[in-house]
């Protein structure tokens, strides 16, 4: 008796397994896309200046009552010349992309840590790619922006927009820095007046994954909320750094919370 002979084409197997295989990604871009938080709706130019006002006049006893929060002090001492700018005050140097998402965390702290030593004037909202990781987090931009201070200068270079499309160049001056001090080429990079670098974000974007920039304002006002553990404790670490680039002045903001912080670093 013949034995069956199996008449299936030798290429259908293959063809079964891409099927397979492409049923398998489309239902992952589809879960991917179900659970992407959608970005807030663009904040006018009014709320963006209440936004800023609020998250910059944060009373003095919240950032001694956080303390370094929930923040990862990965702040690093380097040695190198004094960094310096233009007008010959110790400079502030940050790299990084509007697209990033931690980027977009890092600067929260970094604003409101700088905000206690001058002020900044252009910055506005954005949000991160709404393609990587933890997407469409709530910031703002560097980009377009300047800063005043009587005790120290900053530079600032977004590479990317947020659809990872060129859009500022760095400096040769600039490019040196990130080199020497950032050999793995991680973002956010902040170099605190080549006393200190900060290779990465000081903590991850979750707190505020899926708030709008009202909302994270708003938690922030409150010391005990996860939002202030993260993004104040973050700031207090960026405001000690600072404080030693200044030899603690101003005394306001260089408090002895913030001294035992430096200690630390």
């Amino acid at each position: 008796m013949r034995k069956p002979v199996n008449r299936t084409p030798a290429w259908v197997g293959p063809v079964a397994t891409i099927g397979a295989l492409a049923i398998v990604v489309v239902a992952f871009l589809a879960y991917r896309y179900m659970t992407t938080p959608a970005p807030p709706p663009p904040a006018t130019a009014a709320t963006t200046a209440q936004i800023l006002t609020t998250i910059t006049s944060l009373p003095a006893s919240e950032f001694d009552q956080v303390g370094m929060g929930s923040a990862t002090n990965i702040i690093q001492k380097v040695s190198g010349s004094a960094l310096l700018g233009p007008a010959g005050k110790p400079l502030i140097f940050y790299y990084g992309a509007e697209f990033c998402p931690f980027c977009a965390a890092e600067r929260w702290p970094m604003i409101i840590a700088l905000s206690r030593f001058g002020t900044f004037s252009g910055l506005k909202t954005t949000t991160s790619s709404s393609t990587d990781v933890f997407p469409n987090t709530p910031t703002f931009t560097f980009h377009g922006a300047t800063y005043a201070s009587t005790y120290v200068e900053l530079q600032t270079v977004e590479v990317s927009d947020r659809n990872q499309k060129p859009l500022e160049t760095p400096t040769s001056a600039q490019e040196a820095l990130v080199v020497k001090y950032n050999p793995n080429g991680t973002i956010p990079f902040v170099d605190i007046g080549n006393k200190f670098v900060i290779p990465r974000a000081t903590y991850q974007p979750d707190p505020i994954t899926g708030m709008t920039w009202q909302d994270i304002a708003t938690a922030l006002m409150n010391p005990e909320s996860p939002q202030s553990a993260a993004i104040v404790g973050s700031a207090n670490l960026v405001t000690a750094g600072i404080c030693v680039l200044t030899s603690n002045q101003p005394s306001t903001v260089c408090t002895p919370a913030i001294q035992a912080i430096e200690a630390k670093l």
